[in-house]
């Protein structure tokens, strides 16, 4: 594909304070530039953002900070007018006026990122229209969601959206790869304080570390509230910058990943965290939700556990030998699918299909008379990955080893990493 000019309005790029945003714009524009496409960032200056710059400038593109709507459009109209695609993400302040200025003045194709789609889904169901309406993503060209699966058919057939594809997150190889050191900790955790994550957190990190008390475990993220009373073999930290996190999570023999409820509801809702672990080799426990086998093979590139009791036994007996082949093949599955070249492309391969002549037919909105593409471009599996996939996801409430996402700054927005 040649060159293009891409415009993207996102929340934030510059910080990754409290959100998941930041690192998913910068791996996606690390992929575009690395395919030879020019991307403008458009951020909304942001106290709770500017204060926490971890990335000011972010490589392979032009970053502009702008104070106002008003100011958005005085200074960047004719890029938005001139560029091949406009990318709105979600929770952009003044989602609905940037969505509609963007939807009337751009020549190029457009399109919504939604990087929190069971969150806005929600509110649309509950009539709230904070940074997207029904008729806006009408108006759009595609919705691109981190969310795959069924959520994309209800994007189409209940709102009305050209055409909407999953857009995972993907990793930065250059910064997450294996970090050799010292294991510090049996097992971590890397993530901001979620009220309707704490009840998974106490269950598989908190009462673990109470249970076994030569166990070594760490929690990293900001917002936990000040009178948490912790084990004392939990070592707490408040925030680590991106450029911190390898060294993080090469310091553990396994990381822990959780889910925000809302996620897990939707399935097939991946976390960064998942892809930036397994690409620095490390082996991860999850909870469980629909769709998680899509993405990795449990059991062989990534562990479940539902309780206390499965992850002792995890930590206590699952070999040596098998810890490193999980971390190895979780590895490989990252470079094989998520990179952010990989996304970039996979961008591409939307972009193309937006300008196919049978995007504008029903059928083709509606998906209906087609089938129905899998893989990572749909959000699901493939027909014979699910069959390989159903023993394991059925078994998820028992340790399948053994083979048998946001509370946030005052005034900050969302992001369910």
């Amino acid at each position: 594909m040649k060159p293009l000019d891409i415009v993207i309005l996102g929340l934030t790029v510059t910080s990754s304070w409290g959100n998941g945003h930041a690192t998913t714009y910068r791996s996606l524009i690390r992929g575009l530039a690395a395919r030879g496409h020019r991307v403008l960032f458009l951020e909304r200056d942001a106290p709770w953002y500017a204060g926490n710059r971890d990335e000011p400038n972010p490589p392979g593109a032009t970053i502009a900070i702008y104070q106002s709507f008003e100011e958005l459009v005085a200074r960047f109209e004719r890029e938005v007018e001139q560029a091949s695609l406009v990318i709105v993400g979600s929770y952009v302040p003044d989602g609905v006026r940037c969505g509609e200025w963007v939807t009337s003045v751009a020549l190029g194709k457009t399109a919504f990122y939604d990087i929190d789609t069971p969150i806005t889904l929600a509110k649309l169901g509950a009539g709230e229209e904070e940074y997207i309406t029904p008729n806006l993503i009408r108006r759009y060209d595609a919705y691109f969601s981190f969310t795959g699966g069924p959520a994309l058919r209800h994007i189409e057939n209940h709102y009305g959206s050209p055409m909407a594809r999953a857009l995972y997150c993907s990793v930065d190889l250059e910064r997450y790869c294996p970090f050799a050191m010292d294991m510090q900790w049996d097992l971590g955790y890397l993530g901001t304080y979620s009220l309707d994550r704490q009840p998974a957190l106490t269950r598989l990190l908190i009462e673990p570390a109470r249970q076994w008390t030569d166990g070594r475990f760490a929690i990293v993220g900001p917002q936990y509230p000040d009178d948490m009373e912790w084990p004392v073999n939990v070592e707490r930290t408040i925030h680590l910058s991106p450029r911190e996190h390898p060294a993080f999570y090469g310091g553990q023999r396994f990381t822990l990943n959780i889910t925000r409820e809302a996620m897990k509801r939707a399935g097939y809702s991946p976390s960064v965290r998942l892809f930036e672990a397994g690409a620095c080799a490390v082996p991860v426990i999850s909870d469980w939700w629909e769709g998680l086998d899509s993405v990795f093979r449990i059991g062989q590139e990534l562990l479940v556990a539902e309780g206390a009791d499965d992850v002792l036994r995890i930590l206590h007996d699952l070999p040596e030998a098998q810890r490193l082949r999980i971390a190895t093949s979780a590895r490989a599955r990252v470079l094989a699918e998520h990179t952010p070249e990989q996304r970039a492309s996979q961008l591409e391969g939307y972009l193309k299909e937006m300008d196919d002549d049978f995007s504008l037919s029903a059928a083709r909105r509606n998906r209906r008379h087609r089938k129905v593409s899998c893989g990572i471009e749909s959000g699901l599996p493939s027909e014979p990955e699910r069959e390989v996939a159903s023993a394991a996801a059925c078994a998820h409430a028992i340790p399948v080893y053994s083979q048998r996402g946001l509370h946030k700054p005052s005034g900050a927005r969302s992001g369910n990493r």
